[in-house]
């Protein structure tokens, strides 16, 4: 969430800021309810003083000798009385417009970073670095056909079971994605990295602290009884662990990696990506979570991208690192990098991964906070995929595959599937 203060002081440069990200936005309505909350604020603080200093008075006065009945009394008491029913009547509008300010503030999203390049959309994204050599050739198949010819999974009998762009795994299929998982995991946890497990069940709260509501409520599965949503990432439930906490200065950074189911609706991408594992209603992912001092949330930006990368240098997939413009940046970031492996089938580069620096703007909606110098002040968050494994697994596929029809696995993943091949069966 953005900061008040900037909207009652400097709307302009937050008006700036979103017109980075193509968003035109009048924030002079934000401003006058911003500055009325603060005049409302400093007059019930003012009347609350006067009620302290009159409370005070007599107390003294008594403490002299003064009948606790008298009229001098009962007057400065009557005046207490006033004021502190005026107070409780600024109390009510001070928070009227404090919710109808945040409830309008929770639908903006963060301002870019001022390293992030500007551009309209994925076209102005700016690839940084490349590794590995991609392969090439026009034989090559997608991963879903070669998934099918070694029975890996199966998407009809899915959709008999629940609906489409769901999938079962199968026999390779279903060891390769543990293996997969179980090896994201113990590379992280050997980098220091925290393994945690989180429900996959979040309440509205925690939506609203990691930015994905109001905004992503269309793209969200919501449980008809409960307050409760089947989580899109585990970005959600990681960040609201710490959620209305002060963490000990001392304790930064903490680096959490967790494993969690995924559910999204994708609404709106419907025709695009049907086929395999890219674009699906579930599926699993290896998520990096940082809470870090705000003045290192740059140079961790740095690190947890290293930490993304590691995954697929591990897995001999080559790929390329891209910054995205402030027209594709993510609601909540401020500078994101994109990792995208290659995928020899398709003859092209797919998203793996979002390294996302989001400054103090999940912390704010979250109210987590450190304490410098006896001040208390907002952290800043980092997440990124480490990595999305039905993605992981296609670019293994295309990658490793031979005329054979079998798919050669990277060194790492043998002592996890207990042979370096998947064969037809």
């Amino acid at each position: 969430m953005l900061d008040q203060r900037l909207v009652r002081e400097k709307p302009a440069l937050i008006a700036r800021e979103l017109q980075r990200r193509g968003m035109k936005v009048d924030l002079t309505p934000l401003q006058l309810i911003a500055q009325e909350q603060r005049n409302l604020e400093d007059k019930r603080s003012s009347l609350q003083a006067e009620g302290n200093r009159i409370g005070k008075e007599v107390g003294q006065k008594i403490k002299n000798g003064i009948d606790p009945k008298s009229n001098e009394i009962n007057e400065l008491r009557k005046q207490g009385n006033q004021l502190k029913k005026n107070v409780a009547l600024l109390e009510n509008k001070e928070k009227f417009l404090s919710d109808d300010l945040k409830e309008k503030l929770l639908i903006l999203p963060n301002i870019p970073s001022n390293d992030t390049p500007n551009g309209k959309d994925e076209k102005d994204n700016k690839e940084i670095r490349r590794w590995g050599s991609p392969r090439k050739g026009e034989t090559l198949k997608e991963h879903w056909e070669i998934a099918e010819k070694l029975g890996l999974f199966d998407t009809e009998r899915s959709a008999r079971i629940s609906k489409s762009r769901f999938v079962t795994l199968f026999n390779q299929g279903a060891r390769l994605e543990r293996a997969l998982i179980n090896f994201m995991l113990d590379l992280h946890i050997a980098n220091g990295y925290n393994e945690i497990l989180p429900p996959v069940l979040v309440n509205t709260a925690s939506l609203i602290g990691s930015g994905q509501l109001p905004k992503f409520a269309e793209e969200s599965f919501k449980c008809a009884e409960d307050d409760l949503w089947l989580t899109p990432t585990a970005e959600v439930p990681v960040t609201s662990l710490h959620r209305e906490e002060i963490i000990p200065l001392d304790q930064l950074p903490i680096r959490y990696v967790a494993y969690s189911p995924c559910f999204r609706r994708e609404a709106g991408s419907y025709g695009r990506d049907t086929r395999g594992l890219i674009r699906l209603h579930q599926f699993n992912k290896v998520e990096l979570y940082w809470f870090v001092h705000p003045d290192h949330s740059n140079s961790a930006h740095e690190e947890i991208t290293t930490d993304a990368e590691s995954v697929l240098q591990a897995l001999e997939l080559p790929y390329r690192v891209i910054d995205l413009c402030t027209g594709d940046l993510g609601f909540s970031a401020n500078r994101t990098y994109d990792l995208e492996v290659w995928l020899p089938g398709a003859n092209t580069f797919r998203e793996i991964s979002s390294c996302s620096n989001c400054g103090d703007f999940q912390a704010r909606r979250s109210s987590i906070r450190t304490k410098e110098s006896k001040k208390t002040r907002l952290i800043h968050t980092l997440n990124g995929s480490g990595l999305a494994v039905g993605r992981t697994m296609a670019a293994l596929l295309e990658n490793g595959q031979q005329s054979d029809g079998s798919v050669i696995l990277p060194e790492a993943l043998v002592p996890y599937m207990g042979t370096n091949r998947l064969q037809p069966e």
